[in-house]
């Protein structure tokens, strides 16, 4: 009975919109005619037809708009004193003192790498001494404590030299452990030691499964809780090489100038950025029905003439819901009147 009564309220829908007004009652027959269990559905004429709407398919480069809360991370000044390095002024203070202990030790390691070439050198000429004394003793010039000597001297040279070696070890096991905390908090330590000044560092969290999708060198726009009615344009720098283990998100960085010193470090901002899907066909979401976890879309094959397909999808980017298979470029898919279509496919 409830199936009969929709087909009932459906047709005179139909009927009610129709223009010709004086039809033999019977003489047309105004039901929505289903076949294939529901597979087909004919509607009663070309007439009807005005209430459902169609979009026609074709493939699209999709691209989705991400937005992500983010902050100015680091801003880079010049050093007043001359220094080789530029002034980066982080918003947080341990990553400052992480990058002022990596200079230092790197610091370390050239003085300590000079220091291993200089008594490098004073070994080789240690060498030759106890060569000489050795020689000179065999000959019966020289006298066995100067051997002694000599080889007491070399040994004190090597052990130096190991020492000096054990120094050069730990100033660079300190710069990998420095290294590996600035890249947690989203720096790349080379390229902050090149950083030009006037420059600003922006990073936020973006979920692991864009990582992929993220390109490199591509430009992001940017909105600063300072200066509400202004858009800036960044580089996405890099996406850091770590995933938070309980968030599963990944930081990215951005880079814009900021010569006029206008950004802080500190500010909060808004990241967004353009992500691509590749070419796909996608379909409005209105257009997709679910039934029993299974998606279709209902094909217009004529004018008044509707198929039913299954459909396997992908994301949902905004109102779009890419299409991975069932449908073709050039086909027209229903988008208006679709539950009416559910209806009458499948019976309620």
């Amino acid at each position: 009975m409830k199936k009969i009564f929709f087909f009932i309220a459906f047709s005179g829908l139909f009927f009610s919109a129709c223009s010709e007004k004086k039809q033999e009652k019977g003489k047309e027959n105004l039901l929505p005619f289903v076949q294939n269990g529901g597979l087909l559905i004919r509607l009663p004429n070309e007439k009807t037809t005005f209430f459902f709407e169609t979009e026609t398919l074709s493939y699209n480069t999709i691209t989705a708009d991400i937005s992500a809360p983010a902050n100015v991370s680091a801003t880079v000044m010049p050093s007043q004193e001359g220094a080789s390095q530029n002034i980066i002024l982080f918003e947080n203070p341990a990553l400052a003192s992480n990058y002022t202990a990596l200079i230092q030790h790197q610091i370390n390691v050239s003085q300590k790498a000079n220091i291993i070439e200089q008594k490098q050198a004073v070994i080789r000429q240690k060498q030759i001494e106890l060569a000489r004394y050795q020689d000179l003793a065999q000959n019966g010039a020289g006298t066995g404590k100067d051997v002694s000597d000599a080889k007491t001297d070399l040994i004190m040279a090597e052990t130096e030299l190991k020492i000096s070696q054990n120094e050069l070890n730990n100033e660079r096991a300190a710069i990998i452990e420095h290294e590996a905390a600035l890249k947690q908090g989203g720096f790349e330590p080379h390229k902050l030691l090149r950083a030009p000044a006037g420059t600003a560092y922006i990073i936020c969290d973006i979920p692991e499964s864009q990582i992929s999708k993220v390109q490199e060198g591509s430009s992001c726009l940017l909105e600063f809780t300072a200066f509400p009615n202004e858009q800036l344009t960044g580089k996405i720098d890099d996406v850091a090489d770590m995933i938070d283990q309980t968030t599963r998100m990944v930081k990215l960085r951005v880079s814009l100038k900021n010569n006029r010193g206008k950004l802080k470090a500190g500010m909060f901002a808004t990241v967004s950025f353009g992500v691509n899907e590749g070419r796909h066909i996608s379909v409005s979401k209105e257009a997709v029905v679910t039934i029993q976890g299974k998606n279709y879309v209902f094909i217009k094959l004529n004018e008044n003439t509707f198929k039913r397909e299954e459909i396997t999808t992908g994301i949902q980017i905004g109102q779009r819901i890419i299409v991975l298979t069932g449908l073709q470029a050039g086909q027209q898919v229903a988008v208006k009147g679709v539950m009416q279509l559910k209806g009458l496919s499948f019976g309620y």
